[in-house]
């Protein structure tokens, strides 16, 4: 070694060990990593010594070594996430959500796509558990069978045997989207059906034709378009609305399958020289961050997207941990947003 390299060597300072902050605040080296590792163990231990851990942790800079923990107890504390598309409106912001409650518990996550390709997700599958994730959770994602691992779906539906689906209560949504143009004095009213790629379509169909019947609108064949593909972007809605421009049919209100594809309605009513909200009112789905920012501001029915995605990240882990039962089912509030996009009929 040549004497520069020696003296390089010599200044390197040694990592700190888990050791080294148990005899920084004498305790044991079992009492400390109960309390970095927020195990169950640490129930036990008073809140003033978890700070003064804490606090010596910090100090020394200390960072654990996944690897050495992992060997050691036989965990990953790593999950699969499966997802139809990266970076989409809709998912990007759920797995925002779960991943920062699975950073606050020391816990990784490996995502894969699978564009709803039933193969895809099936090798997809395989490979994560044979890099020993602990469960999985899916976002918009369409299960036909039981996975090998505990697993919770956002935007599931399917009743299958040991997942949790997540779900919006789409009833409760469709109810606060028409009874809003209802008020507004809207009759005929168009729709967007979403892609039959999309895990909440059918659902989110079903509670719209419900509720539709229940407030006396009637759903005019006319006056529906289905969306196609799973484009992230508003070009999903744009052709779409076009082709509904196309029919010659009168309509004063438009709800969207989701807010991608009302933004994309809006650029096309905008074109063929129709005013919004003037000449026809818009109502999206989701509340995504671009919906307050476009003009005119979108009127939609948000889902805690966030919110969803920790609450299906919390789950997972009291299933793997052993802190919950499996549950089939939990159930999530939606919200209407009004913005600028609906105003009162002019007819």
């Amino acid at each position: 070694m040549k004497p520069q390299e020696k003296k390089e060597s010599r200044g390197k300072k040694a990592p700190v060990t888990l050791k080294s902050v148990a005899e920084c605040v004498g305790l044991t080296a079992s009492t400390v990593s109960a309390v970095l590792n927020n195990s169950s163990a640490s129930h036990s231990v008073p809140e003033r010594t978890k700070s003064r851990i804490l606090a010596a942790a910090r100090d020394l800079n200390y960072r654990p070594n996944f690897f050495a923990r992992s060997l050691r107890v036989k965990r990953t504390y790593t999950i699969g996430v499966l997802l139809a598309e990266m970076g989409d409106a809709y998912g990007s912001v759920v797995i925002s959500g779960m991943e920062r409650y699975l950073r606050e518990q020391n816990f990784f996550f490996l995502t894969v796509t699978h564009r709803h390709d039933n193969k895809l997700l099936a090798t997809y599958s395989t490979m994560l558990v044979e890099r020993g994730v602990e469960g999985f959770i899916t976002v918009d994602t369409s299960l036909t069978e039981q996975l090998t691992l505990p697993t919770v779906a956002v935007a599931g539906h399917r009743r299958i045997k040991g997942v949790t689906n997540i779900v919006l209560d789409h009833h409760r949504a469709a109810s606060l989207a028409l009874t809003h143009l209802v008020d507004l004095g809207h009759r005929k009213i168009a729709f967007m059906k979403g892609s039959a790629v999309s895990a909440d379509s059918d659902v989110r169909w079903n509670a719209i034709c419900e509720v539709a019947s229940e407030l006396g609108i009637s759903v005019q064949p006319e006056l529906i378009v289905q969306l196609e593909g799973d484009d992230p972007t508003p070009d999903l809605g744009y052709p779409f609305a076009k082709q509904l421009l196309a029919r010659k049919q009168p309509f004063t209100a438009l709800f969207a399958y989701n807010d991608i594809s009302a933004i994309g309605s809006i650029r096309a009513f905008l074109e063929a020289g129709l005013r919004v909200p003037d000449d026809v009112s818009v109502v999206g789905f989701d509340d995504i961050q671009n919906s307050a920012y476009i003009s005119p501001p979108l009127t939609t029915v948000r889902q805690p997207m966030q919110k969803m995605g920790a609450i299906a990240a919390r789950t997972l882990l009291d299933q793997i941990e052993g802190r919950m039962k499996y549950v089939p089912e939990i159930t999530i509030e939606p919200e209407l947003v009004v913005r600028k996009s609906t105003a009162r009929s002019s007819i």
